[in-house]
């Protein structure tokens, strides 16, 4: 269908909306040699560091908005009360919060004597107060929430959308290829913090099942760990005779040991044709592949690994169970509302 015809089948707002959005996108930023970065490209390159700093821009609003709120909340309970704010605040946050114990002073202590560096007698009286004050303010939060649950209060404020990467889902892979979420992982086959993540990434595929598809792609960090390169081309050659995830697993459970007698009792414990996957190996037939692998996590700003890609969506490191959850609910959220 051609764009202007498509225009009008759109209702007018909606139609000034979307080109306002891709007139903004196509903004030049620069020249070069008349060749032009736009806005778009500039974002994109920008990427995941922009959207956390948006994203921490956004926090500071919603936190500041949130107090505002209780202020006038609270302003408006003493006005209805007829008493000051001062009076409100005594009487239901105030005199209400627990004294602080010596065992909440002490355990503060424990927690921070490496850093505080001093004894806990000369540290005592400042702990109390922050303590206190925490307390306070907790109490405060509490019942400006319960004043808000019944007022009429409704929030404008919007979250900056997510970045999401523009990733190319190739490699090898297990789930279905029209699953609604996408994870790319790139990974180092003796990387710890890897090995560590592998655990996650199956509960979480035992989670969802055929909702969700891992791909695979390589990004071997040679100056920590110099035999890693040839383990992911010995991994590519198992791919061939298809036992990818079987050779994966060896590498993974005996890493750091990926010596060329290694990679070969794996591939026979594999169940591989030796012959063919020797002659693979030597030939360095999948160096450049890897190589491209790296590039490409080079262009998404991975700097170390594991790093995943959930729908183009950065979650660097071996994070636990519940963010790779937060997000692909909010994928498959985001999926049912189309």
């Amino acid at each position: 269908m051609k764009r202007g015809l498509l225009l009008l089948l759109i209702p007018p707002v909606l139609a000034i909306t979307m080109l306002a959005q891709n007139a903004a996108q196509l903004e030049t930023v620069a020249q070069v040699n008349g060749e032009m970065i736009s806005l778009q490209d500039l974002e994109q390159a920008a990427g995941e560091p922009l959207s956390r700093l948006e994203q921490q821009v956004y926090q500071l609003k919603k936190q500041k908005l949130e107090e505002m709120i209780a202020d006038r909340l609270l302003a408006e309970e003493a006005h209805r009360r007829k008493i000051t704010l001062e009076s409100l605040i005594e009487a239901e946050i105030t005199s209400k919060v627990a004294p602080v114990t010596p065992e909440e002073i002490h355990s503060v202590y424990e927690l921070n004597k490496n850093q505080l560096q001093r004894p806990e007698s000369e540290v005592r009286d400042q702990i109390k107060t922050l303590l206190s004050d925490q307390k306070v303010a907790q109490l405060r939060r509490e019942y400006a929430k319960s004043l808000e649950e019944k007022a009429k209060v409704s929030i404008h404020l919007t979250a900056p959308p997510p970045f999401r990467a523009e990733v190319i889902a190739e490699g090898p892979s297990r789930g279905p290829a029209d699953a609604p979420v996408t994870i790319v992982e790139f990974e180092d086959f003796q990387c710890p913090f890897c090995k560590k993540a592998q655990g996650i990434v199956d509960e979480v595929v035992s989670r969802y099942g055929n909702k969700v598809r891992i791909v695979h792609r390589d990004f071997p960090l040679e100056p920590l760990h110099p035999a890693s390169m040839k383990a992911h081309e010995a991994s590519r050659c198992a791919a061939e005779q298809g036992k990818f995830w079987q050779y994966r697993d060896l590498l993974y459970n005996n890493a750091p040991a990926a010596g060329p007698d290694q990679l070969n009792d794996y591939a026979s414990r594999t169940g591989l044709n030796i012959t063919s996957f020797k002659q693979c190996v030597d030939s360095d037939k999948y160096k450049i592949a890897v190589e491209k692998d790296e590039s490409e996590g080079e262009r998404l700003g991975v700097q170390g690994t594991p790093a995943f890609f959930i729908n183009g969506r950065l979650l660097s490191g071996a994070q636990p169970e519940n963010e790779f959850v937060r997000i692909i609910d909010e994928e498959l959220s985001r999926r049912a509302q189309r």
